[in-house]
Order: C-alpha cells, then sequence, then structure tokens
C-alpha cells in the first residue's frame, strides 16, 4: 500500500516520534501494519527521528525496505524534542486526518479505528483517555493526575489524559496548531480555543517492554510554564495592553493607598521617613506599575505587527453559508 503526494479519498497520517526506540521499532511496524490491512482507505505513516543514538534511523529504514512506499521516514537535525518531532511530522503529513502515538509501544496500533470512528462523526480532535494506566502510581500517574486537574481548570477543557500522545485530529485543525516548548499535551486546549469539538476515546495502555522512559522531573516544570503562556495567548494574545495595563493600573492605584499612609505617619503621628518600608514600597508600586503598562503598550505594537505583516487572521472561520 502506498500513498502519492496527491490526495485522493480519504487519506490518513500517522505520525510517530522515535528516539531511542530502537528494540521496539519492529514489532511497532508489525502491530501498525496489521490495523492498516484491516482499516479501509489510504494510509502514510512518518517515522520522526528525534536525534536517536541507539541505532533507531538504521532500523527505521530497514523497516521503510519492508514496508514500501506507505513509510515515510524524517530524520532530526538533533534531539528537539517530543514537541516539535510531532511538529516536523504534522507538516510534512498529507492525509484529511492525522493521527499521533508514541513509538514505545505503550499505545495500542489496535484503537486507531476507534478514534477514526469519532472523527467520522463530527469531532475534530479526539483524545486518548489512558484509564488503565501500567506506569509507576508515585512517579508518573499521581503527577499526571494532579497535571490534568491543573491543565483542565487553566483551559477550561475538561479531559482526564492530556498527555496521552495517541490522538486524532482533523487535518486542517492541528496544522493551524502552534507547536513549541511542550504544547504537544495541551493541543487539545490550543485547538478548542480556536472553536474545533474535543472528545475523548478510551483507549489501551501497555506496560514498556524495552527501551527506557523519556519522561524526568524537568517536563514538569515546562508543563506549568506552557499551561502560563498558553493561558494568555488564548485570553490576551490580541490585547496584550489589557492584562498589563490591569495589573499596571492596580499597582499604581496601590502605590496611591500606601502614599496615603506615608503622609499620613509623616504629618499626623511624626513618623521619622527615614528607612520607612511604606515609603519604599509607594516607590517600588508607582515604578512597577509605570513598567507593566508601557510593556502592555509595547506588546500591543508587536501583536499588531505580528497579523498586519503577515496577513494573519487572528481567529478561525468554522463555516460560510452564501457568497
Amino acid at each position: 500500500m502506498s500513498v502519492s503526494g496527491e490526495k485522493r479519498g480519504a487519506i490518513f497520517s500517522l505520525v510517530i516520534p522515535i528516539y531511542n526506540e530502537a528494540g521496539n521499532i519492529g514489532e511497532l511496524c508489525g502491530e501498525i501494519g496489521k490495523m492498516i490491512e484491516a482499516r479501509k482507505g489510504d494510509w502514510e505513516i512518518i517515522f520522526v527521528d528525534d536525534g536517536s543514538t541507539d541505532g533507531g534511523w538504521e532500523r527505521l529504514k530497514d523497516q521503510k525496505r519492508q514496508m514500501g512506499g506507505v513509510v515515510r521516514l524524517i530524520r532530526l537535525a538533533r534531539n528537539y524534542g517530543q514537541t516539535l518531532a510531532l511538529r516536523a511530522g504534522i507538516e510534512a503529513a498529507c492525509g484529511d486526518t492525522i493521527v499521533t502515538m508514541d513509538g514505545d509501544l505503550q499505545n495500542d496500533p489496535s484503537d486507531i479505528p476507534k478514534l477514526l470512528k469519532r472523527i467520522e462523526e463530527g469531532a475534530d480532535v479526539v483524545s486518548g483517555w489512558r484509564r488503565e494506566r501500567k506506569d509507576k502510581l508515585l512517579s508518573r500517574r499521581i503527577p499526571s493526575r494532579l497535571g490534568n486537574l491543573l491543565i483542565s481548570l487553566a483551559t477550561g477543557v475538561k479531559l482526564h489524559d492530556f498527555g496521552c500522545t495517541l490522538k486524532a485530529y482533523r487535518s486542517e485543525i492541528i496544522k493551524d496548531v502552534p507547536l513549541y516548548g511542550e504544547m504537544h499535551r495541551l493541543i487539545p486546549a490550543l485547538a478548542a480555543w480556536m472553536g474545533a469539538k474535543i472528545v475523548e476515546e478510551e483507549v489501551a495502555h501497555r506496560k514498556r517492554e524495552a527501551g527506557e522512559s523519556k519522561y524526568n522531573l524537568y517536563r514538569v516544570f515546562a508543563v506549568i510554564i506552557d499551561i502560563i503562556t498558553l493561558r494568555f495567548f488564548s485570553t490576551y494574545s490580541t490585547r496584550p495592553a489589557h492584562v498589563f495595563g490591569m495589573w499596571g493600573i492596580t499597582s499604581i492605584l496601590l502605590s496611591v493607598l500606601t502614599l496615603v499612609l506615608v503622609v499620613y505617619m509623616k504629618w499626623e503621628m511624626h513618623f521619622n521617613m527615614t528607612g520607612n518600608p511604606f515609603l519604599i514600597i509607594t516607590v517600588l508600586l508607582i515604578i512597577v506599575g509605570v513598567q507593566l503598562i508601557a510593556l502592555g503598550l509595547l506588546g500591543e505594537v508587536s501583536v499588531r505587527t505580528y497579523y498586519e505583516m503577515l496577513s494573519k487572521r487572528p481567529y478561525r472561520i468554522r463555516e460560510t453559508i452564501g457568497e
């Protein structure tokens, strides 16, 4: 089975980032091949080697020789991380529907048809839910649950498992989602911000049999930073002066209150102002307030320049009726 660059009928793209998973590649391709045989349609499988050092690239080339044109390979210059590896594969994909999954065999390819069915039923993004996870409780499952709760509260998108890589997307949605940092976990929230319909589908999760987990505590902090970034861009990306200006004005108003207190202490209570902490706080609040307002204005100029120079619309139209 092969897929050409020209679209004909329904084309499905399966994007799999690979980093030091040489021991899993052969079995993974075998399971994917069985799934493709049972699922009608034209397929392409895009493996993105994210700077593997365990001979994974050679294994991928062997699999391509065996499976033929259905497999496409992308090799990144170095290890950029899972988010940018996914982005490289998504940008190269030509399918009408794009499915992403991990290359460690913990995702089950036989779950992919369930996700595609939900897309056919009208969903824009189908997010996998690893209800019965096979990871360690303290180091993986508990932090994951707390992270999912935090993301849900911060973004307003209620999902059980943002971290599951096994997801299906309409191509026109995912190709417009900006991916940086550790943002691949936040794709459903980013897509919802664009007006996409998000649904969740329960999928299997298997114990890792080969290779080593790439998860570490750094990712926890990276996700927190990305949540803050997402919250800002989803709410104030087109009006940064509002958020910075709001805090700037609040800071200046607080400085007025502390200034009144300082004047009262000086004239009514005859306090010595030398080293008075309220005087220092007043000056600090004024400086911070002015800087925040100035930062908001600079952000406003940058945002308007960005949209106008690139002719980029700050919105997405789902449907148009009539001329």
